[in-house]
């Protein structure tokens, strides 16, 4: 698919980085953006991709949603709207890898909401969060109401999202919303060192690891502990973990082989 607001760039180690492009409008989400993000997200291997990088063009990472398609939806046109992007970003989240946004600029409503889906975030000093739905009359409608309270807990989101208010990056690391702010000169350093460190380690461990996190989330404490042994032992199915256990004790370099 020839996409019109993504651009998408991929190497020969499984690193592939989506850049949302349509900084006329800072990269606000609409249903055309929408799309392409289902569509890209569904062509990625498992096999083939070891880590996905999102970041925004322009001075924003995603601004929010596209007020000027939203201001005229019905309630039933609201739903769909809802939905659709709820999905996206549910895909997003559930991917079998990990996912790092690289926060450059704008981060609000929407792209608040794709930042939190993803794994890790890693803010530029020029990053700003917020979810100002609310000025709107309306309420996040991406699984913000879902997802910040998981990411900051319940008094400070709703302090957030009741507010409305914006904050600056190290207000958003401080409460816990993205993981490192850096200068923005630093920002695709930082998200390389990153890369270097995850990419080091057996990539289905990793995404053992990601899956039974995510699938952890709403469990109680004994069906969490179940779920992990059961990720556990399957780790011990594969070749990576032979062979990492016998470099370690081999005291060499693992060479892992994703198998």
């Amino acid at each position: 698919m020839e996409y019109r607001f993504l651009k998408v760039n991929a190497d020969r180690e499984g690193i592939v980085f989506l850049t949302i492009s349509s900084p006329a409008t800072l990269n606000a989400l609409n249903s055309t953006i929408l799309k392409e993000l289902d569509d890209f997200v569904d062509s990625l291997s498992p096999e083939t991709t070891r880590v996905l990088v999102i970041t925004g063009e322009g001075k924003a990472f995603v601004a929010g949603a596209d007020i000027s398609e939203m201001a005229h939806l019905s309630e039933q046109e609201g739903l769909e709207f809802g939905r659709r992007g709820a999905a996206v970003f549910r895909k997003i989240e559930t991917l079998p890898f990990p996912v790092i946004a690289a926060v450059n600029g704008f981060a609000l409503g929407g792209g608040c909401e794709l930042a939190m889906a993803c794994d890790i975030r890693i803010a530029s000093m020029k990053a700003r969060f917020g979810q100002p739905e609310v000025g709107l009359g309306i309420i996040p409608g991406f699984s913000g109401t879902y997802r910040l309270p998981k990411l900051v807990g319940q008094g400070i989101a709703k302090e957030l999202i009741y507010t409305g208010k914006m904050i600056d990056a190290d207000e958003a690391y401080r409460i816990g919303l993205v993981n490192s702010v850096v200068a923005p000169e630093e920002l695709a350093g930082a998200v390389d060192a990153m890369i270097a460190v995850i990419c080091k380690n057996a990539p289905i461990a990793v995404s053992y690891a990601k899956t039974c996190i995510g699938e952890n989330y709403d469990l109680d404490v004994d069906e969490s502990i179940a779920l992990e042994n059961q990720y556990f032992a399957k780790c011990f199915a594969t070749d990576d973990q032979k062979e990492g256990m016998a470099a370690f004790l081999g005291k060499r370099p693992a060479a892992f082989k994703n198998q």
